[in-house]
């Protein structure tokens, strides 16, 4: 029985390479720090064998029936570039980059061993950005006073494409696909911070509205970039910190009983100096004795 070979290939800052033999070319631009999934395309079965390679060390493999998984030191001993970077997707075979750094830069294989099939493949151009430490794990830092409004903004320019998932201590607060948005609505969430959460579907902001202490915490925005083709997450965090307002120790009944009497005290001062002043002006003017 004839074997079929499928070629997949990955070039990370576009090397030269012969791409007459492929079907098209896909160009994708990720950022240090990103994780990019590379898709095969097809679903794994028993007739179907996958493997990877980066600069023809195999990194990945992956046997139709799973009786052969492996990834990065597991595949080929000695080879710790990843370090433990790589995930694979036992279902499709597709391999997911995690945490890039630009010593990935180079060319990724991948072949797929089909029974009666016929032969197709692609060539990813793959140009990973180099970004600087403090800027790769950047948290973004906002303090308020309770009561105050914040906004927590990605600064990226969102496509409708984009699913962003915003969470608040590993927990999904809220989402947005598309032109849809979905606030949490399950019972935690609903008592803490349901009801004062807005979306922005323009930039993918998210604002909490009348801030409590309880609202402060780590905030994780998730940003997946999906093409039929490939997909890249990217991970920005922020840091809020609601300040207590300080507390007078009185209750809102002696507050108001306060307000009264300052009001009824500046009533009688007003009204003894209207008087004052009457009586002034009417008194009668003292006649003088020239005898």
């Amino acid at each position: 029985m004839k074997l079929f070979i499928n070629v997949l290939s990955v070039v990370l800052f576009l090397p030269d390479n012969d791409v007459s033999r492929v079907d098209k070319e896909v160009s994708v631009s990720a950022m240090e720090g990103d994780s990019v999934t590379l898709y095969t395309g097809v679903q794994t079965n028993q007739q179907e064998d996958i493997k990877w390679y980066f600069n023809d060390t195999r990194i990945a493999q992956i046997s139709g029936d799973l009786s052969d998984i492996c990834t990065d030191v597991q595949c080929n001993e000695g080879t710790e570039r990843f370090r433990d970077r790589l995930k694979l997707d036992h279902q499709t075979g597709s391999l997911t980059i995690t945490n890039t750094r630009n010593t990935h830069s180079g060319l990724y294989e991948l072949n797929i061993i089909i029974i009666s099939s016929s032969d197709s493949g692609k060539i990813f151009n793959v140009t990973v950005k180099g970004v600087s430490a403090a800027k790769r794990d950047e948290v973004k830092r906002k303090s308020v006073k309770e009561g105050e409004s914040v906004t927590l903004d990605p600064g990226v320019i969102k496509k409708t494409s984009d699913v962003m998932m915003w969470y608040f201590n590993d927990t999904l607060i809220a989402e947005i696909t598309g032109d849809q948005s979905k606030i949490c609505t399950d019972v935690q969430c609903k008592e803490r911070i349901r009801d004062r959460l807005k979306l922005d579907h323009q930039t993918g902001s998210l604002i909490i509205t009348n801030t409590r202490n309880t609202d402060s915490g780590e905030y994780k925005l998730q940003i997946n970039i999906i093409n039929s083709s490939f997909s890249i997450t990217r991970v920005k965090r922020f840091s809020v910190s609601v300040v207590d307002v300080p507390d007078s120790g009185l209750s809102s009944g002696a507050v108001a009983g306060i307000v009264v009497g300052v009001l009824l005290v500046f009533a009688g001062v007003t009204a003894g100096v209207i008087y004052y002043r009457h009586h002034r002006t009417h008194e009668p003017v003292p006649q003088r004795d020239d005898m």
